[in-house]
Order: structure tokens, then sequence, then C-alpha cells
């Protein structure tokens, strides 16, 4: 498939696939000089880069799995389980917000929820984190 066939029919542009191919997540089978021609499972590789990078791993992470043609199923596991902490931390965050719009205190410092929201950001920028990246 030309470059340009394959940008009109998943909607990844051109410079993009012309970057993939240089980073190794796509082989060309065009030589140099020559226009980039794409094999006919591309779609389906830039929909696994996609998913990849949806799922939070870097192109080199997605690239290292696509060379392989397998997925490592430990890389998958550590994702999940990351993902799983980001939520749970988002969802304490978003539950003490809540509770800090409705706090009949009038200043938010005196309420004990806050005060515990408050120590939880703290110790997550003390260790590097924000409370909403694992």
């Amino acid at each position: 498939m030309d470059i340009a066939d394959v940008a009109r029919r998943t909607g990844v542009p051109a410079s993009t696939l012309r970057y993939y191919a240089n980073k190794g997540l796509l082989t060309s089978l065009a030589g140099p000089g020559q226009r980039r021609q794409f094999p006919a499972d591309t779609p389906e590789r830039l929909a696994l880069i996609a998913l990849g990078q949806a799922a939070g791993f870097s192109l080199d992470e997605v690239a290292a799995m696509l060379v392989e043609h397998r997925v490592d199923r430990q890389m998958l596991l550590a994702k999940a389980d990351e993902i799983e902490r980001r939520i749970k931390r988002l969802q304490a965050m978003s539950k003490g917000l809540r509770h800090a719009a409705v706090c009949p205190q009038e200043n938010h410092l005196h309420c004990p929820n806050f005060q515990r929201l408050l120590q939880v950001s703290s110790r997550q920028s003390k260790r590097g984190k924000a409370p909403d990246k694992a």
C-alpha cells in the first residue's frame, strides 16, 4: 500500500507514518529514495500502536513488542497494575475534591478530610509523582 493510501484509510498523517517507519514500528517495502510502500497489515499494526499508546506504553516499548511479533505478558500485567494504582489515586482525589466542594467548614484548611487530601498530595509530590501519574 502506498503511503498516501495508508494515510487516507487510517487517518494517520504521512509524517507520522514516516516517523513510525524510521523508529522501526512500521516496515517500508520501498528502497531508499522511493515513495514508501507498506504491507497490507499496516492498518492493523497502526491500531496496535494506538492501543499501546492509549495504555501508556512508550513508542519504544510498543516497537519492542511488535518486532518480536509477540506481546510480553509480564509487561502487560505490570501496565495493568500501574493503571489500577492510578485509578485508585484518581478516585481518592475525586472523592476529596467533591467533599471540599460541599464541605461545611468555612476554611477548608480546618476540615480533616481536606487535610488528608493535602497530605496524600504532598506525599505523592515528595516521591516525584503528581497525583494523577503512576
